[in-house]
């Protein structure tokens, strides 16, 4: 058995306005949507190669103290990514810094309270 693919989902009370914010911080697009009477219960987004669904949740809490999980984005550029998750309404945690991996790394909160890493991959020594 083999895993083919992975792609999280968050849970929200505000779904129209999470779905609105990676639009705008990411430029996610809608790929896939259900509800019923004109609501949506389930959003799935598309970040380049990337899935991220979003679920409609009355009661989905904000995360308590300390994270049980956290998404990372590779984008291309972070410095960049981190102002625009800034523009929409995400909160920084650690501003953009170069690690001694040799990747650029943000942390940033979206605006259900979700943890996110934004790096850039480390380039090639060679080239």
């Amino acid at each position: 058995m083999a895993v083919r693919s992975l792609f999280p989902i968050l849970l929200t009370r505000d779904l129209p306005g999470l779905v609105r914010f990676y639009e705008s911080a990411l430029e996610a697009t809608v790929a896939y949507r259900f509800g019923s009477d004109g609501v949506d219960d389930y959003v799935s987004l598309q970040l380049g190669e990337a899935s991220l669904g979003i679920g409609r949740d009355p009661d989905a809490l904000p995360p308590s103290v300390g994270d049980r999980a956290a998404l990372w984005f590779y984008v291309d550029d972070v410095d960049a990514t981190y102002a625009a998750w800034l523009a929409a309404g995400g909160r920084g945690e650690q501003p953009p810094a170069d690690m001694p991996w040799g990747e650029r790394v943000a942390q940033v909160r979206d605006p259900g309270g979700n943890l996110v890493n934004l790096g850039a991959e480390a380039r090639d020594a060679g080239g």
